[in-house]
């Protein structure tokens, strides 16, 4: 059983006066949603060395986001020993967007497409982890344009982060937010891709190969046509591009189970197809430029990566990655009615594996840097030190709450609770994950009950609420105790293997796998 909601625990801190907006120069771009732009960019600017005027032209385009909107409360910067880019697509249709993806030009941005790239230490491996965009998540405190700050909202799409503000715009810093609130995992770098580069930059790759099942008509697309209107792609493999290629990646009622799910197969397969026709072509500084153009004047970006110096740089850190050594997979998921929910432990082993920069088959692709060993679990204070006494929770009912940033941190309680006999109804995540102490509260009539479960957790508070059952929202004190590295699994050395059985490699061939459509 999921518990879906938590009273707020603590009073709601206030934020420090936003900070100051950084912008590139050049007219702002609508966002979009396809999720090739930056590992292309990345791939072809190589075949530029030395050629210095590109710089000028890229540093023109790009347009970056407010930074001032990340969360206060991150991972640390050593997570992980990788790189975590997040690329962010959105159907928003402004800057001409809606002649391509159709729509209102002036509806509010969405999040249709998102993948977090780990980039391994060894720059040598790569795992773009797609997030389904119903999936079920806690979208943490966010910054609304007139610069106040949302409460968390738990058991929310995930696709909702990015409308927080209801902008055209979009809010891509809070999607980063909650990305890094799911995974425990720092994002170094977020970029926002829209239709237009994407449809420009498959013609100027001069197509892509994909493969379909069956033909596909306009009504596959569009579900409210009566008719099935023309051809759209025939059956088998074939070459796309520009309006065609954009069709593609968005189809979805008329092809496979019609899931999003579905789609996102086929939009990693497109990908990895994407990126064998550039790596194929050797691309020359005479067609680099279109390309480039392509790219960066639809791309919006953290200021991390807002130049074409800082562009540069991380592309010429994926030099030396194989196709066959970048892999695609979705986050360990299953449907909860007409939503998506986290399939558990799977998503913690995968992140975990990514902290310690394992691949998907339990390699280390730590490479000979240096960095923190990935746990995000703080050392353990001296008031924490002591293991709890043992308790008896025959006949108590609790539901657990995690109130840190360590991923995992509720699902280890739960079974420290289990193991000495309390029933547990159900693990979340708080709408704070900023718990300095465990809270343990209760309902009428249950403050001795109460005391048994806080009992379990060595200084931990209690407190009297209108409501009914007992909760724990465990504190940083809980993370750093022996009792949670006690119960806590042993650091996986890969992901399950159903997890990583469903990954697809960049040089697989476009027509493998044809199940998801």
């Amino acid at each position: 059983m999921t518990v879906s909601s938590i009273r707020r625990t603590e009073p709601p801190r206030h934020r420090a006066a936003p900070r100051d907006q950084r912008r590139r120069r050049g007219r702002r771009r609508g966002r979009g949603p396809r999720v090739a732009l930056l590992v292309c960019l990345a791939l072809v600017v190589l075949a530029a060395g030395g050629a210095g005027w590109l710089y000028l032209k890229l540093d023109g385009d790009i347009s970056t986001f407010d930074s001032g909107g990340l969360s206060d409360n991150r991972p640390g910067a050593g997570s992980s020993k990788g790189e975590n880019i997040l690329v962010i697509g959105s159907d928003t249709r402004t800057g001409g967007n809606s002649a391509l993806g159709g729509g209102d030009k002036d509806d509010v941005g969405r999040s249709d497409t998102a993948f977090l790239l780990h980039v391994y230490a060894d720059h040598r491996h790569a795992l773009a982890v797609s997030i389904p965009r119903d999936t079920l998540v806690t979208v943490p405190s966010c910054k609304l344009p007139d610069g106040s700050w949302t409460k968390a909202r738990p058991d929310t799409m995930f696709n909702a982060a990015y409308s927080v503000g209801q902008t055209a715009e979009g809010n891509p810093a809070c999607t980063q937010n909650t990305v890094e609130q799911l995974t425990g995992l720092r994002v170094d770098h977020t970029v926002v891709v829209d239709f237009k580069g994407f449809a420009r930059l498959t013609e100027v790759v001069g197509g892509v190969r994909v493969c379909l099942p069956q033909d596909v008509y306009e009504n596959d697309l569009d579900p409210h046509l009566t008719s099935p209107g023309k051809l759209l792609f025939h059956k088998g493999e074939q070459s796309v591009s520009g309006q065609r290629a954009l069709d593609y990646v968005r189809i979805r009622h008329g092809i496979g189970d019609g899931s999003d799910i579905g789609r996102i197969k086929r939009q990693q397969a497109f990908v990895a197809s994407l990126l064998k026709e550039v790596k194929s072509k050797g691309l020359t500084p005479a067609r680099l430029l279109p390309l480039a153009d392509a790219a960066t004047e639809s791309l919006t970006v953290d200021p991390g990566l807002g130049s074409a110096g800082k562009l540069i740089s991380f592309a010429m850190s994926l030099k030396d990655i194989d196709l066959h050594n970048t892999k695609f997979l979705t986050l360990p998921w299953r449907y909860e009615g007409s939503r998506v929910a986290i399939v558990q432990p799977d998503a913690d082993a995968l992140w975990a594996a990514l902290k310690a920069d394992r691949t998907i088959d339990g390699k280390d692709a730590g490479g000979k840097q240096t960095g923190a060993s990935g746990s995000s679990a703080p050392a353990a204070s001296p008031s924490a030190s002591s293991s709890p006494a043992p308790v008896s929770g025959d006949g108590i009912d609790v539901a657990v709450y995690n109130g840190t940033a360590v991923p995992g941190l509720a699902a280890r309680a739960a079974e420290a609770l289990t193991a000495d006999g309390f029933t547990v109804t159900g693990t979340a995540t708080a709408s704070d994950q900023d718990h300095t102490t465990t809270l343990v509260e209760y309902g009428p009539g249950l403050e001795d009950r109460a005391r048994t479960v806080a009992a379990a957790f060595p200084g931990a508070g209690l407190r009297s609420v209108t409501g009914s059952g007992i909760k724990v929202v465990l504190g940083q004190s809980y993370a750093g105790s022996p009792a949670a590295t006690a119960s806590a699994s042993p650091a996986p050395t890969a992901v399950p293997s159903e997890v990583a059985d469903g990954a697809r490699s960049a040089d697989d061939n476009p027509c493998s796998d044809l199940t998801y459509g």
